[in-house]
């Protein structure tokens, strides 16, 4: 079966290291992670469970405020020291076999958990505007890897509306709301 559409029977959000010391490091790090915020509300508007990981939190510190306030509370973040999220002890998409990935950093840790993914025949979309990088060009060429080994990029909007798949339900409403809320940079 070819990469389509993202199911919320089938589909996992997975937040990847989106923490306190990238704010400084990375451009845009507001923008990724109200993208971020967005995807978490949207998944828990239609009932899709979120892993959410962060590397070396003693270090790095934790998930932002915008983000952490977002989270079901069954949601508990992952502390992890690999870069890759599978890697790490008590990673589990819980039977889900395909993933929405967000977060930082686009050529590392998410990189590397969409590989992984994959790998593990897992179907993976990565939001374009939810991800970010310290240099552009690494962004990039993430992004760029990711998609040649079969990944598909979308972006915030475009999983909602795939998730939600029709209007005139409640679901349908809140998603609305949460998009009507959110508002990306121009890109």
């Amino acid at each position: 079966m070819s990469a389509g559409k993202l199911d919320p029977a089938r589909a996992a959000l997975v937040v990847i290291d989106v923490q306190e010391a990238f704010r400084k490091a990375v451009p845009g790090f507001d923008d990724v992670a109200r993208a971020a915020a967005t995807l978490v509300r949207g998944a828990r508007a239609v009932g899709i469970p979120t892993i959410v990981t962060e590397q070396y939190p003693k270090g790095l510190g934790h998930t932002v405020a915008e983000v952490a306030e977002t989270l079901p509370a069954e949601a508990s973040p992952i502390e992890k020291v690999c870069f890759s999220a599978p890697d790490a002890e008590g990673f589990d998409l819980g039977g889900r076999d395909q993933a929405l990935v967000c977060g930082v950093e686009a050529h590392v840790c998410v990189n590397q958990t969409v590989l992984d993914l994959l790998d593990r025949g897992v179907e993976v979309h990565v939001a374009l505007d939810a991800v970010g990088s310290r240099f552009e060009r690494d962004k990039a060429i993430g992004l760029e890897k990711v998609e040649r080994a079969g990944a598909v990029i979308t972006s915030v909007e475009t999983a909602l509306f795939e998730l939600v798949g029709r209007a005139g339900t409640d679901e349908f409403k809140e998603i609305q709301r949460v998009i009507l809320d959110y508002a990306p940079n121009p890109a």
